[in-house]
């Protein structure tokens, strides 16, 4: 039995291999696709997939976590490039291998520091709200290579918006390819989602290619042969690089947490974040060092590679070194149309546009809502600096909170000559002399009341300050002539309030009122 409070440990088995292979199958059609949307030669993706797995390997705690390149973070990654260097360049290629290197220690300090803890810190509305700002972004960004055209201008909005206004420069061969790839990939999902829906996509996709000699944009040569191990980088740029490294980090982090954490709930099982950031860090320092991008946690790989039987953390090495094993070959894809890869990133991202969890936030709390509304506004129009909206959600979601807890609520009931307040919230510093306001504001023009019952089971904190304001409020209020009780007192303030002499003056109760 695993000790409670242990990760368990998984072994190797021929599971592990198997689950490997096929997870490799599909990040190889993946690992291209999203380099494309990153701005960098789909042979970066592969070397972002082969050594980090392998690298993630041997730190990870979830015996299910498939690390690689992922859409978000290849949308971040270009967010952070296209102003600094042309994609596809070389300079820009080397920028964004530093790029992977940041990330990688910053996630490694994060989980040498035991500071896991902050992967549940990226509010729910925050990221609700840049997933779904990044979804549109990433399907504008593939809209001309779904249609087979080079849209002009420079913004992902723009070229998107220019090749829908142009029908007439479209391919109908891609168009057909494109649709088809997001078709097979997301039926295939329907079906069975062990069903490889992106292998089965990308080897149509290649046959069709050959067969017929399409003449569409095609993925072209490939660079055969093992990725370059190097430290020769920009380091002069590597400080226009630390902020949006960090952003990556941590924004990219809160999808592997997410799925660690799903995964460990259905299986029962613990997880380690401080583990998984190490793990995540390892992998992006290894792209680092051989011409890759910055890498995540892929929910659609890692559920493959669940279903596929993996038992171990050891499935992420056999697919690295799969992919490994596949670069000496990997120029067989050359004729792979573009028009496939732009299908494989719209059907990987077309659930993360989840309008609905805005509906229901905005029923829920108005404010949050607004957060989450505001951030995936500012994803889309400050692109391709996605990063600041991140930020700037990050920002606002501090304020309310901040604000919720500068402004505690008070609800009052009147019974006969009995004036019963229930204030919600946390009672300290910031917020004692509202709080003092709002019950001297309920009892405005109430000259008949002769007791006050405060009901503190609303209270979730009360620090000294705040206690002491308490203090004093039931001095001024039994100044008045009024009988005032303390009833519901928290566990945690008892001593706090004992301490200021509330529970001592005469009349407050710890019990009912």
């Amino acid at each position: 039995m695993t000790p409670v409070g242990a990760v368990p440990k998984h072994r190797f088995s021929r599971r592990d291999v198997l689950a490997g292979v096929s997870v490799a199958l599909v990040a190889i059609p993946q690992a291209l696709a999203y380099a494309e949307l990153a701005g960098i030669p789909g042979a970066h993706g592969l070397y972002a997939v082969a050594l980090p797995l392998v690298a993630a390997a041997f730190f990870a705690s979830s015996p299910h976590l498939q690390t690689g390149p992922v859409a978000t973070t290849a949308l971040l990654t270009f967010g952070a490039l296209v102003p600094m260097a042309a994609p596809r360049s070389g300079e820009y290629v080397a920028l964004a291998a530093l790029l992977a290197l940041v990330v990688g220690v910053v996630r490694i300090a994060v989980g040498a520091l035991r500071a896991g803890w902050i992967s549940y810190l990226m509010s729910r509305p925050v990221l609700d709200g840049f997933m779904s700002g990044a979804a549109i972004l990433i399907v504008a960004s593939q809209i001309p290579g779904a249609a087979g055209v080079a849209a002009p201008g420079t913004g992902v909005m723009g070229r998107a918006a220019w090749t829908m206004g142009n029908p007439g420069t479209w391919e109908p061969t891609a168009v057909v390819v494109a649709l088809l790839t997001v078709a097979v990939i997301l039926g295939s999902r329907r079906v069975d989602p062990r069903i490889p829906g992106v292998l089965v996509a990308a080897v149509g996709g290649l046959v069709f290619s050959i067969l017929t000699g399409y003449a569409g944009p095609r993925l072209g040569a490939i660079p055969a042969g093992l990725p370059p191990l190097t430290l020769d980088l920009p380091w002069q740029r590597l400080p226009s690089l630390v902020l949006p490294g960090v952003v990556i980090a941590m924004v990219g982090f809160a999808e592997a947490a997410s799925i660690c954490r799903t995964f460990a709930s259905e299986d029962r099982e613990r997880w380690d974040a401080n583990r998984e950031f190490v793990s995540q860090g390892a992998a992006n320092v290894v792209a680092g060092l051989t011409g890759g991008f910055p890498v995540g946690g892929s929910f659609a790989r890692s559920s493959l590679n669940r279903l596929t039987g993996a038992s171990s953390r050891w499935a992420g090495l056999v697919t690295g070194v799969s992919v490994l094993l596949f670069l000496p070959l990997a120029n067989v894809l050359a004729e792979l149309p573009r028009a496939v890869l732009a299908g494989v990133v719209i059907a990987a991202v077309v659930n993360l546009f989840r309008p609905q969890a805005f509906m229901r936030l905005w029923a829920f709390s108005k404010p949050q809502a607004v957060v989450g509304w505001s951030t995936f506004v500012l994803t889309i129009f400050l692109a391709p600096h996605v990063e600041h909206a991140v930020l700037i959600g990050i920002l606002m979601a501090g304020a309310v909170h901040l604000w919720r807890e500068l402004a505690p609520e008070v609800e009052t009931r009147r019974h006969g000559d009995t004036l019963v307040l229930e204030p919600r919230g946390v009672l300290w510093f910031g917020s004692a002399p509202v709080l003092d306001d709002r019950i001297l504001a309920s009892l405005d023009g109430q000259r008949d009341v002769e007791r006050v019952v405060i009901r503190c089971g609303g209270l979730g904190r009360i620090d000294f300050t705040g206690a002491q304001a308490l203090a004093e409020m039931l001095d001024q209020l039994r100044g008045a002539g009024l009988t005032v009780e303390l009833s519901e007192v928290p566990e945690h303030a008892y001593r706090v309030l004992d301490a200021v002499g509330v529970l001592s003056a005469p009349g407050p109760s710890r019990g009912s009122s």
